[in-house]
């Protein structure tokens, strides 16, 4: 994972810098357990696409992890959003299911 990494590194900043490969480098990172370092990422790739609802999936997830549920709540009711506006019904289910069971989380 840690090859697939310092490749998916080198890639950004250049010509093929964009959502998905900030999307693809966020995902390996949080597959490494760096929650943090895996939503600056996700927050990057949002930055090339704010509708690109799997990367709001992921990003809650993250935030997660990273002992985050505030962020993580408010990553998926934007990432509800932004797959509302692309017609993505499967991720807007997903992360609506996600929120629900953040709410039944006790504090």
């Amino acid at each position: 994972m840690r090859n697939l990494i310092d490749n998916l590194r080198q890639q950004c900043d250049g010509p093929r810098d964009g959502a998905l490969l900030r999307f693809s480098l966020g995902s390996a990172l949080l597959g490494e357990k760096n929650a943090t370092a895996a939503i600056a990422e996700l927050e990057r790739a949002l930055e090339f696409d704010p509708v690109y609802s799997a990367a709001w999936k992921l990003l809650g997830k993250a935030c997660l992890e990273a002992g985050q549920p505030d962020a993580a709540t408010h990553a998926w009711r934007r990432g509800i959003a932004a797959a509302n506006r692309r017609g993505d019904k499967q991720a807007e289910k997903e992360m609506t299911v996600f929120l629900r069971r953040l709410d039944k989380t006790p504090p």
